[in-house]
């Protein structure tokens, strides 16, 4: 029978530890076989102590991204997945399309610890200053690995929260809030003056709706339900519009004309959604138009699909003129682009409003264990506006 991390506890070195650390820890690892066979399983790792510059959080919340699960089930079969393992280190397994297994050749047989960002308190630390400065604090995380109780990292890389900050109010602290300050980055640098937004309701799309309010940036939201659509506007937003609606592409056209909205990030990416945002950008430019143009406005529309909801193709019907852009979208790219300066200024902006602008919502709350049950994958896996899980792993087996 598998001990618990307390029971394998033992002292480290008094140069660098300030805490007595666990030897092993619970890990959740996603591994590719050769064969084409998906195991999620977790596992008994090993924690690994501190260098002078590093600090050793225990992670207390991470989230449930979409952009995790491409990590955690590299394109597997959901409907071959079934339980594996052992009650003490239980697991899934499943069959990857053999379509797939090409472009995963640099994933086989070296297992990844999934989970792009969370939060936790420093419980060790090296001989720096810099390092020993954060004992005790909350921090948040982000660069991956986080889907376990432990988590080594250079002091430098914490986002250091004010005192009192629960760590669940930290999970998501890089994701959401940096991608919805970005695209109104986006926004400014290339010269555009309004936004729409699809899947509006997630919690990313709340944080966007904030930012705009308090920036006086007009924003078109796009929904899929009413119950979405009145949400955000009792949160204040001016221009909803519901996908599920009979009017839509006319309500639509109504919002981008009086927004004047010529940039969209999608997160739905399938189907004829991104042609439908570009039409009604074109429609809304033409209407003002004094002379005819066979190429339609010379205006750039573009749609920025950043996340994949829907799995169907893109379809784009061209009926929008000839200055559009359809492309995809990445934080990451984005941040490096932009340079250390401003992204630490976005940084400084989530630290000082975690908890207004910023602040996310969970409907579910699951431990490492959790993450392989079948009848939490069942929900987590479909990624549904509304429904966001978080992780605790400091909590025992569900």
């Amino acid at each position: 029978m598998a001990r618990s991390p307390d029971e394998r506890a033992h002292k480290g070195d008094a140069s660098i530890m300030s805490t007595t650390l666990p030897q092993t820890q619970l890990q959740l690892q996603s591994l590719v076989t050769e064969d084409g066979e998906l195991r999620l399983a977790l596992v008994e790792a090993p924690v690994i102590a501190p260098s002078a510059e590093q600090v050793v959080v225990r992670v207390e919340a991470t989230p449930i991204n979409p952009s995790d699960m491409g990590g955690l089930f590299a394109t597997v079969n959901a409907a071959t997945l079934e339980s594996a393992g052992t009650p003490e280190f239980p697991a899934l397994k499943g069959q990857i399309p053999a379509a797939a297994l090409p472009a995963l050749r640099a994933r086989v047989g070296d297992p990844l610890t999934a989970g792009n960002e969370g939060a936790g308190v420093v419980v060790a630390a090296g001989d720096s200053p810099e390092a020993q400065r954060l004992l005790g604090r909350t921090v948040a995380l982000t660069g991956g690995e986080m889907y376990q109780q432990y988590r080594t990292v250079n002091a430098q890389d914490c986002l250091v929260l004010e005192e009192g900050t629960r760590p669940a109010d930290a999970a998501s602290c890089f994701v959401n809030p940096l991608t919805s300050q970005a695209m109104v980055e986006v926004m400014r640098a290339e010269g555009h003056t309004a936004l729409v937004h699809t899947a509006a309701a997630s919690n990313l799309g709340q944080m966007l709706n904030r930012i705009c309010i308090a920036d006086g940036v007009d924003l078109v939201n796009v929904v899929r339900r009413p119950e979405q659509a009145a949400m955000l506007r009792e949160q204040g937003a001016k221009w909803v519009v519901d996908s599920s609606e009979p009017d839509f592409e006319e309500k639509l056209l109504e919002a981008i004309t009086a927004t004047g909205a010529t940039l969209a990030f999608d997160a739905i990416g399938g189907g004829t959604l991104a042609s439908q945002l570009l039409s009604a950008m074109e429609r809304a430019l033409s209407s003002n138009a004094t002379t005819f143009s066979r190429y339609g406005s010379a205006t750039h529309k573009q749609v920025y699909i950043y996340g994949g909801l829907d799995r169907s193709p893109t379809v784009l019907n061209r009926s929008y003129g000839a200055a559009w852009g359809v492309s995809g979208w990445l934080l990451t790219p984005f941040l490096q682009r932009v340079g250390v300066e401003t992204a630490q200024r976005l940084r400084d902006r989530v630290a000082a409003e975690l908890l207004t602008t910023f602040a996310s919502t969970y409907t579910d709350e699951i431990s490492l264990a959790g993450m392989v049950d079948l009848a939490n994958v069942a929900v987590y896996s479909k990624s549904s506006t509304g429904r966001k899980f978080l992780v605790n792993p400091s909590l025992g087996r569900d």
